[in-house]
């Protein structure tokens, strides 16, 4: 009986052993090949898209922080986790030996950038939440749960600490459209028609792309959609609202 109890126990110890083992090293997940020049190519420019959307955000916090000033402390500090963000993916694209397409990435940017600045000018602080805090927050949480899947070890473990971040800058836009809902929901409407439907170009755009790293578009807009559609609900908009906002998207 006890020979019997210590041959258990063993078996026991190897399973968990080899359960470990393989969540280290998953063998089950069909994994792309890092090394490859079509992986490390169309990693340039996925690489350049997270650090250029991780400086447009620090960007955009401290630009927000001129809207509404007594919010200085906290935007500051959401930037400054940006740019920690930005520093990460930075050395993920050094890990694998790759220089991100920063022209491409600004250019990818470039019309949401553009719509951004134009509401900062007119001091329009609903539609520069709506597109950092609330837009380009879902799109990055979405994108990065897609891909902790399939990443790089080094890559898994930067993108995961990232995306606990980027709950929080979620939570800060998320916050500020309820506490205001009464007074922000035209504005928050009319600036979803002009900038959801960016979001699903931008995905088009990367998708062959974000396929060669085995990440599905019908997967990244699916996790978008609920992201973004969660976020509404949050922030008090009924079901019909969430509905005929969400419908901008596929217009």
């Amino acid at each position: 009986m006890h020979n019997e109890l210590k041959i258990t126990d063993m078996q026991t110890l190897e399973s968990s052993k080899k359960t470990i083992e393989e969540s280290i090293n998953p063998v089950s997940l069909d994994l792309p090949d890092f090394t490859t020049d079509s992986y490390k190519d169309a990693y340039s420019r996925i690489n350049a898209i997270v650090i250029e959307g991780e400086q447009e955000a620090h960007d955009n916090y401290i630009s927000i922080a001129t809207l509404i000033p007594n919010e200085l402390e906290e935007l500051t500090k959401l930037a400054r986790m940006e740019m920690k963000h930005k520093k990460g993916f930075t050395a993920c694209g050094r890990n694998l030996g790759v220089v991100a397409d920063m022209e491409f990435a600004k250019k990818f940017f470039s019309k949401l950038h553009g719509n951004f600045q134009v509401a900062l000018e007119k001091g329009n602080l609903t539609t520069c939440l709506l597109i950092q805090a609330i837009l380009i927050e879902a799109f990055a949480i979405s994108a990065y749960n897609v891909y902790i899947r399939v990443a790089d070890p080094f890559a898994k473990k930067i993108t995961e600490g990232v995306v606990k971040d980027e709950y929080l800058h979620l939570n800060y836009g998320q916050e500020w459209l309820k506490e205001n809902l009464a007074t922000c929901k035209e504005e928050l409407m009319e600036a979803n028609k002009v900038n959801l439907p960016l979001i699903k170009k931008m995905l088009d755009e990367v998708a062959d792309d974000a396929s060669v790293l085995a990440m599905d578009k019908e997967e990244l807009m699916e996790e978008f959609m609920i992201a973004y559609q969660d976020t509404l609900m949050e922030i008090g908009l009924d079901n019909r609202e969430i509905a005929r906002m969400a419908m901008a998207a596929i217009v």
